[in-house]
C-alpha cells in the first residue's frame, strides 16, 4: 500500500472544493486553531485542557489555579498559528520565517531568547541521541534552510514535510519551543503544497516521541505517522464539506 497514493487520492477530492479563500478560509483556520494549540501544547506538558484553550483564545479568560506560563504559551502558540498562514502561498520557509515564528510565540515567555538561536548546551530527556553544539548552529540552520530550497521537490510533499520537522528536530536550534516550531513548520510546508494539517493528539504522544528517536536510524515510520495524522485531517475535512470520501482502487486498501 502506498499511502501517498491515498494522500493525493483525498486531496484531489478536496481540491475540488478549492479554493479556500475569505470566509471559507477563515472557517478552516478557525476550526483548527484551538485543538491545535492544545494538542501541540499539550504534547510538551501544559496542562491547560482543549475547552480551557479555547476559553483563554476565544474568550480571553484566563484559567485559575494553572501556571502563567501556560497562558502564555497558549496566546503565543496561537499567535505563531496566525503568523503561518501568512506563509501559505510562499512556498518556502526562510530563517526570517523560523526565527519570526518563534519570537512570536516565546516572547512573553523568556523574552532575552524569543527569536534567537541558543547559545547553551540542551539535551532532551530520554533520548540517547545529542543535539548540534551552540557553535554549529547557525551553520546546520544555513544547511537545512539551503535543503529545502534546493531539496524541496524531490520528495512527496507530505514526506517532505515529516523530513522538515525531523531535520528541525535533531538540530534543536532554540532553548524551548523546538517542538512546537517544529509542528508549526511542518504544517506550514503542508499548507504551502495543499494537504491539510497534520494535527498529533496527545494520546499518540508516546508513539510520536518515540518514532522521532527511532528517526535517528530509521525515520520510515516517523513518515508514516505523519502521513496518518494528514489522512485523518483529510477525513474529517471531507466530512465537515460533505465530500464523499473516495475509496482506494485494487492495491490500495489500507
Amino acid at each position: 500500500m502506498d499511502i501517498y497514493r491515498l494522500l493525493d487520492l483525498y486531496k484531489a477530492a478536496i481540491d475540488k472544493r478549492r479554493p479556500f479563500e475569505g470566509e471559507m478560509l477563515e472557517q478552516i483556520k478557525k476550526y483548527y486553531r484551538v485543538g491545535l494549540v492544545w494538542s501541540s501544547n499539550a504534547i510538551e506538558g501544559n496542562t491547560l485542557t482543549e475547552s480551557e484553550t479555547k476559553i483563554l483564545l476565544e474568550d480571553g479568560l484566563t484559567v485559575g489555579g494553572k501556571p502563567l506560563r501556560y497562558t502564555f504559551e497558549a496566546i503565543g502558540h496561537a499567535k505563531a498559528y496566525d503568523f503561518m498562514f501568512t506563509l501559505l502561498r510562499n512556498r518556502t520557509i526562510t530563517e526570517n520565517d523560523v526565527l519570526t515564528m518563534h519570537r512570536i510565540f516565546y516572547e512573553n515567555i523568556e523574552k532575552e531568547y524569543a527569536g534567537k538561536y541558543r547559545d547553551i548546551e540542551v539535551f532532551i530527556t530520554g533520548s540517547k541521541y545529542p543535539v548540534t553544539e551552540p557553535n554549529r548552529i547557525k551553520e546546520e540552520m544555513n544547511t537545512l534552510f539551503h535543503w529545502i530550497e534546493t531539496e524541496r521537490d524531490r520528495f512527496h510533499p507530505v514526506k517532505f514535510a515529516a523530513q522538515l520537522h525531523k531535520r528541525f528536530v535533531f538540530i534543536h536550534p532554540f532553548k524551548d519551543g523546538n517542538g512546537r516550531i517544529a509542528r508549526l513548520i511542518m504544517n506550514t510546508a503542508l499548507i504551502q503544497d495543499g494537504y491539510m494539517l497534520a494535527v498529533i493528539p496527545p494520546v499518540l504522544r508516546q508513539e510520536y516521541i518515540e518514532l522521532l528517536e527511532r528517526a535517528h536510524r530509521d525515520d520510515r515510520p516517523f513518515e508514516r505517522f505523519i502521513a496518518e495524522r494528514v489522512i485523518e485531517s483529510q477525513k474529517e475535512i471531507m466530512r465537515l464539506l460533505h465530500i464523499p470520501v473516495p475509496k482506494p482502487g485494487r492495491g490500495m486498501s489500507l
